[in-house]
C-alpha cells in the first residue's frame, strides 16, 4: 500500500514588505486583500500543526497543489522554500504552482526556480531532471507503481482574474505521458491547481482549457486527479477510457477559521492494487482550533471498478 497526502493553498504567511513600485501592479489588489482579510485566515500556527501531523501520519509522499505564496513577492518564494524543506524535502514532496504563485511575472530564479527540486521528473531509481521553466511541464515522479504527474495551470492574469491555462503543448505532452504510464500498469495521479471540472467558479477563476484536459483524460486515462484553488472539498468525476476518473479538491491547508470556506484540512489516500484494479481509501485530517492540532475527520472507500478505474462514492465531507 502507498499513502499519498494531498494539501493545497497554504498561502505561507510571511511579512509582505511592499514598495510603491510593487503597488503599481496587480499586487496592490492582493496586498489589500491580505491586510483586510487573508491575514486573519491563513496561519503559521496551523501550518506548524500540519507539519507535525504529517510527521506522525508518515505518508509515503506529499503532494502540494499550488498557491504557496500570496502576491508573488521574491521574499515570499524564499519563505515558501523554507516551509517546503520543513515539510519533508524534495524526495518526499511534489508541488505544482497556483495562480498566486504567478500573481505577477517574476524571474524564474527568484520564484519557482527556488522550488525546482520539488518539480523534478524522476525515475524509480531517483535520478531527476528539475524543470527549468514553465515549458518543461508536465513532470513525472515514479514511486514504485505510483506515477505522480505535475501540471502547470499558473499564468499571470489581469487584476481581478485568477484563471488558469494548460496550453496546447502541455496537453499534448500530457496525453503521451499518460499513455506510456498506463501501458506500464502504473497508478497515475495528476496534480494541478485549478479544478479540471467546472463547478461554481466564475469564468475569471476557471481553468480556461478544462474541456481540452477532459478530452485528454477521456482518451488516455488516469486514476486520480488532485487539485486546490477553491479552498473547498469537492469530489467529482471525469470520463475515462474505461469508466469514471475521480477529481478531488481540498480546502486550504492553513485556514485557521471557518468562514465561507472550511477550516484547514488535508487528505490521505491509501492506494493499493486489488483484483479488480486499484483500491483507494480516503482519510480526512482537519484542523481543530480548540486543540491546535489536526484530527481524524472520517474516511471512505473509493470503490474499484472494472479495468482498474476507481469511482468515488458520496463524500464523507462535502464542504466541511
Amino acid at each position: 500500500m502507498f499513502t499519498l497526502a494531498h494539501l493545497s493553498d497554504p498561502h505561507v504567511p510571511s511579512p509582505l514588505s511592499v514598495g510603491l513600485s510593487a503597488l503599481a501592479t496587480k499586487r496592490a489588489f492582493g496586498y489589500w486583500s491580505w491586510r483586510r482579510r487573508r491575514v486573519y485566515i491563513h496561519s503559521t500556527q496551523v501550518l506548524d500543526a500540519l507539519t507535525q501531523d504529517l510527521a506522525e501520519t508518515a505518508p509515503d509522499h506529499v503532494a502540494v497543489t499550488g498557491d504557496l505564496v500570496n502576491i508573488s513577492l521574491p521574499s515570499e518564494f524564499v519563505a515558501a522554500a523554507l516551509w517546503l524543506e520543513a515539510l519533508g524535502g524534495a524526495e518526499r514532496v511534489s508541488i505544482v504552482p497556483g495562480n498566486h504563485d504567478a500573481y505577477v511575472a517574476v524571474p524564474w530564479e527568484q520564484s519557482w526556480g527556488l522550488w525546482r527540486a520539488y518539480m523534478a521528473s524522476e525515475s524509480e531509481a531517483g535520478h531527476g531532471v528539475p524543470v527549468a521553466g514553465p515549458s518543461d511541464f508536465p513532470y513525472v515522479r515514479r514511486r514504485g507503481r505510483i506515477a505522480i504527474v505535475g501540471l502547470c495551470t499558473a499564468v499571470p492574469t489581469p487584476p481581478g482574474w485568477a484563471s488558469g491555462r494548460l496550453g496546447r503543448d502541455q496537453l499534448a505532452r500530457l496525453g503521451g505521458l499518460l499513455s506510456v504510464l498506463g501501458d506500464a500498469g502504473l497508478f497515475r495521479v495528476v496534480l494541478l491547481h485549478h479544478p479540471p471540472i467546472e463547478g461554481d467558479n466564475a469564468p475569471r477563476k476557471r481553468l480556461t482549457d478544462a474541456a481540452e484536459l477532459q478530452r485528454v483524460v477521456a482518451r488516455h486515462g488516469a486514476e486520480l486527479l488532485l487539485h486546490g484553488h477553491d479552498h473547498r472539498c469537492s469530489i467529482r468525476s471525469m470520463v475515462g477510457p474505461a469508466g469514471a476518473v475521480p477529481a478531488v479538491g481540498v480546502p486550504s491547508a492553513s485556514a485557521s477559521v471557518a468562514t465561507r470556506k472550511p477550516i484547514g484540512q488535508y487528505h490521505l489516500y491509501d492506494i493499493a492494487a486489488s483484483p479488480s484494479g486499484w483500491r483507494i481509501d480516503l482519510r480526512v485530517r482537519r484542523y481543530d482550533a480548540a486543540t491546535g492540532q489536526f484530527q481524524d475527520a472520517g474516511g471512505q472507500r473509493v470503490a474499484p471498478q472494472t479495468a482498474g478505474v476507481a469511482v468515488l462514492s458520496e463524500p464523507v465531507t462535502a464542504d466541511a
